[in-house]
């Protein structure tokens, strides 16, 4: 009997672990990409890469030039490649999803310092475009302290892409 009862303390213990362990591991990275009220099917998480084909679509894209401005708006500098149905989705995560403030983007990275195993693909896109954005900033920065924070959060969203491409610290 006492057998027993030590087995299914035992088995909750480790359920409770697990539990715990799960949710460090699912924490939203980008809790905003949950919240976005479109026309999408509702529960999807908007994503721009689906295929080969969207990678290239989208270096292309980044090629041909891309503006933020100050009211949050994402354009794409190329009339033929802005009019497509995938920037739409683009445009999306850029305005809605990836973080625009300093602060926010401090918080993933202490997010993603303290986050175990590899990125899911849709964080690992949504962190290689806020690097995108941080690289924007940067460059378009009025004042030496503002380039450098910008400076700072791109240095730290590269060591993080590079550390769940290589495996390393």
């Amino acid at each position: 009997m006492l057998s027993w009862r030590i087995a299914i303390i035992g088995l909750h213990f480790y359920c409770c672990m697990k539990t715990g362990v799960m949710q460090n591991q699912t924490k939203a990275l980008f809790p905003a990409a949950s919240r976005i009220k479109t026309d999408v099917t509702p529960g999807v998480n908007p994503t721009f890469h689906r295929s080969l084909s969207d990678v290239h679509l989208l270096f292309e894209i980044l090629l041909a030039g891309i503006d933020f401005e100050a009211s949050g708006d994402f354009s794409v500098k190329d009339a033929e490649l802005a009019s497509l149905r995938k920037t739409k989705n683009l445009e999306l995560i850029f305005e809605e999803i990836i973080p625009r403030t300093l602060t926010d983007t401090f918080m993933l990275i202490s997010d993603l310092s303290t986050h175990m195993g590899h990125l899911h693909q849709d964080d690992f896109e949504r962190t290689l475009l806020t690097l995108v954005y941080t690289a924007h900033q940067m460059v378009s920065s009025t004042t030496e302290h503002q380039r450098d924070a910008w400076a700072e959060s791109f240095v730290s969203l590269y060591k993080a892409i590079n550390q769940d491409l290589t495996g390393t610290n």
